[in-house]
Parts: C-alpha cells; sequence; structure tokens
C-alpha cells in the first residue's frame, strides 16, 4: 500500500508489545484511522523516556508516527485513556488481553475498519469497570464476529434451512451455526448446545449492550457458551489463542484454594 504522507497523527490502542534491540520496543496498535499498524519506539525502555508511559498496552493513545523503512517509528505519544481498572485483577487484565489478542489474530496490517476500533475501545472501558466481565467478552466476541463477516447463524439449521425450534440444538463451527437436533445427530464435528445458551447467544446478537446486560445468565450457561466460541473461533483461526490457557489456570488455581 502506498506511503504519501512521511508523517502523521492517528488514534490507536495499543493491543502489546515486544522488546526490541537494547532500549526500542515494538509495538503492536489498533488506528481508528488506518487499522492496525507496527510502530517502533526508539529509545522507550531508557529511564529517561517521556514517551514510556503514554504506550504501555491497552491504552488508548495519540500517536505521531513517521513512515520507516520497515515499520512506523514513533514521534510523539500522548495517552487519553488508560482504563486502571483493568488492573484491579489478574482476571481482568487476562480477558484484556484476550480481548486484544482476538483482534491482532483477526486482523491483517493496514486495513481500516472503524468500527473494530470503537467495539475495543467500548469493550476495554467495560473491563474497566463492568461487574459481569463474562458478558462483557461475550458480546465482544459476538460483535467482533459479526463486523468481520463470520456473523453464526443462530435463526435457523445450517444442514436444512429450517428455523431453529424451542428444544436444544447443534452447533457445526465449520458449517458456522446451529444445527437441528435431527440434522445434528451423527454430524461430524456437531457439539451439543442448549436451547438456553442459544437463547442468550441469539439476544446478544440482536441486542444493544445495554439490552443484553437484562439477561441473567446462570454460570452453568455462561460456561458452556464460552466453550462454544472458543471451539468456533479456534476453528475460524485455524489454531487457538494464548490468553484463554492463562484465565483457565486462573480458574484451576482459584478453585484450588477455595
Amino acid at each position: 500500500m502506498p506511503r504519501p504522507l512521511r508523517s502523521f497523527r492517528v488514534e490507536a490502542i495499543v493491543l502489546k508489545h515486544n522488546e526490541h534491540g537494547e532500549a526500542d520496543r515494538l509495538l503492536t496498535v489498533y488506528t481508528r484511522e488506518r487499522g492496525k499498524l507496527k510502530v517502533l519506539a526508539k529509545g522507550v525502555r531508557k529511564l529517561s523516556s517521556r514517551k514510556a508511559g503514554h504506550v504501555e498496552p491497552f491504552s488508548r493513545v495519540t500517536l505521531l508516527l513517521a513512515t520507516g523503512s520497515t515499520w512506523y517509528v514513533l514521534q510523539q505519544a500522548e495517552a487519553q485513556e488508560t482504563y486502571n481498572g483493568l488492573r484491579a485483577d489478574l482476571t481482568r487484565m487476562g480477558q484484556t488481553a484476550y480481548a486484544a489478542e482476538l483482534l491482532d489474530r483477526f486482523t491483517i496490517e493496514e486495513e481500516e475498519h472503524a468500527a473494530l476500533y470503537r467495539l475495543l475501545a467500548q469493550t476495554l472501558g467495560r473491563l474497566a469497570t463492568e461487574d459481569d466481565i463474562d458478558l462483557v467478552i461475550r458480546y465482544y466476541e459476538m460483535r467482533l464476529l459479526d463486523n468481520l463477516g463470520f456473523r453464526p447463524e443462530l435463526q435457523k439449521c445450517v444442514v436444512t434451512g429450517a428455523a431453529i425450534v424451542a428444544e436444544d440444538q447443534y452447533f457445526s463451527a465449520s458449517l458456522g451455526g446451529a444445527v437441528s437436533a435431527a440434522a445434528g445427530r451423527g454430524l461430524a464435528g456437531a457439539a451439543p448446545v442448549s436451547l438456553a445458551a442459544l437463547k442468550y447467544m441469539r439476544h446478544m446478537q440482536r441486542s444493544s449492550y445495554r439490552e443484553a446486560q437484562r439477561a441473567r445468565i446462570g454460570p452453568e450457561v455462561k460456561r458452556e457458551m464460552e466453550i462454544l466460541m472458543q471451539h468456533y473461533i479456534t476453528y475460524l483461526l485455524e489454531r487457538g489463542l494464548n490468553s484463554p490457557a492463562f484465565l483457565r489456570r486462573l480458574r484451576q488455581d482459584d478453585a484450588a484454594r477455595n
């Protein structure tokens, strides 16, 4: 893609950073204007750096970037929102890392998608302040898949085309949606899904976040939806993610302590 401007400003969310050389970091940011970018932050690991505190992971920032030979180069950075509540506990941090990793894995560099940027910013704000972070993440997954063109079909059977009836069903990741009880029996790769889980997932697809908040979802159904969404996302990406394993370890540690 041509890069006609030598320097430009963007609003961005820092997805992650990696050490580079002795004093630099390579940032992966998702911008409102240009989608995902790789940015070299020179000298940011030095104690004297004024930029370090402005480019922490999961912060919303304004960046002045210059076009470099391999990556964009950071010239100025100013933090706009640090979402301090994200760092309140390890579970929130783990879910935040998951949200960032999910967007990173599903997107390519320099493909602008302002709706995805808004979704991530809203989700970080919710993760920092809301009590039901499981709901925040499930809603984020649903909206992310919608925006990327991977919306699961939950209204009708993806095998027969018939409307889904009020009973336990199946879900096929390879076919992209719900399968009726009759068609799902014996279908390779089809996973059972309860009527309750299917109902709440459909509710999230058609509702605003505030409307989705009104649902009262029990822990067993929450866990079922999480497993189902992880199954579907892993199929789409053709590989697993790193952050869900961290979250599972946190649960195991909590269970052992209790």
